[in-house]
């Protein structure tokens, strides 16, 4: 099957990770889990997420920070601690909510900078080492735990936390389950395969429960797509790490823009932000920068959860 050629859209520099906070060394607990070739990051940038006053929030994965880039792109650090942050979400009442490989869930307290636990295990057993989350519009808190796994180990998981606070896996025997994101009703769950280099599809019944699970788009190069964002008309935005490319493809999985890194190839995820919601920011991890690209419709809203 072959389709039109995606429109090409340019990025731009936002923000610049000081070199001073590039401090991850080849010891560094992390860094010894990752397998070589890969390359080495003396910091690794993900998870961007804007709050209510327009800060941008993102994490750095192995030095355990929490930060923050103003609206004039300045990189503050808001919090160190003990822990692999891999993702990050605002809640809509405003806390602040990190997926941590090392610990689970955490929550953090945007004005004290305080943070605890809040989802370690599902039952007695602990997680594999969790990666990314999304808030629904019922209170569902959905989120993957990925840990190394990949085709030599399919065992990566999706899970959902109800707003009762039940905890279900709701999809297993995925092979690196990485950014997700829902579709605007919220009738399935996309869900980036980084080792399969795919996107898949989670259709759900009205229990909850998955059906019918199948690739929505099969990519090729790279590393795989990392994350994930949506924007008003439905259309999926896919950060391709290792080909230094945001995707775009239309609800029905036909590609629309094709949008190109101007800085490295490590681009990991991305979060729409801006005065009217059309900027996408991009996290690139090899010259530990945020970029901008410039679209022509919003995000889906921000902030969700209740």
């Amino acid at each position: 099957m072959f389709f039109a050629p995606p429109r090409p859209i340019a990025t731009s520099v936002f923000a610049s990770y000081p070199t001073k906070y590039h401090t991850a060394t080849d010891d560094n607990d992390w860094v010894q889990t990752q397998p070589m070739g890969g390359g080495h990051h003396t910091s690794l940038l993900e998870g961007p997420s804007f709050d209510r006053n327009g800060v941008l929030w993102c994490v750095d994965i192995p030095n355990g920070r929490i930060l923050n880039v103003s609206p004039q792109g300045e990189f503050s650090v808001f919090k160190t601690y003990d822990g692999w942050p891999t993702g990050l979400k605002i809640h809509r009442d405003g806390r602040v909510f990190i997926t941590d490989a090392k610990h689970g869930i955490m929550l953090l307290d945007p004005v004290s900078g305080g943070i605890e636990p809040w989802l370690v295990r599902a039952g007695l057993e602990r997680f594999k080492a969790v990666n990314d989350l999304f808030f629904a519009a019922n209170g569902d808190v959905w989120f993957t735990d990925q840990g190394l796994t990949g085709w030599q180990d399919p065992s990566g998981r999706l899970f959902r936390v109800r707003a009762n606070g039940s905890v279900d896996c709701v999809l297993d025997c995925i092979p690196s389950p990485n950014g997700l994101v829902m579709n605007l009703d919220e009738t399935m769950v996309y869900v980036a395969v980084t080792r399969a280099n795919a996107i898949w599809r989670v259709p759900l019944m009205k229990d909850g429960t998955a059906a019918k699970v199948g690739t929505f788009i099969q990519m090729s190069g790279g590393g795989g797509p990392d994350g994930l964002a949506l924007d008003r008309e439905g259309r999926l935005y896919i950060a391709h790490v290792g080909l230094g490319v945001v995707w775009v493809v239309d609800r029905l999985g036909q590609p629309v823009y094709r949008i190109d890194s101007c800085g490295g190839h490590h681009t990991t995820n991305c979060a729409f932000g801006g005065p009217d919601g059309k900027t996408l920011f991009i996290t690139e991890s090899t010259g530990a920068k945020i970029l901008t690209a410039d679209l022509d419709v919003a995000g889906k809203p921000m902030f969700s959860g209740v």
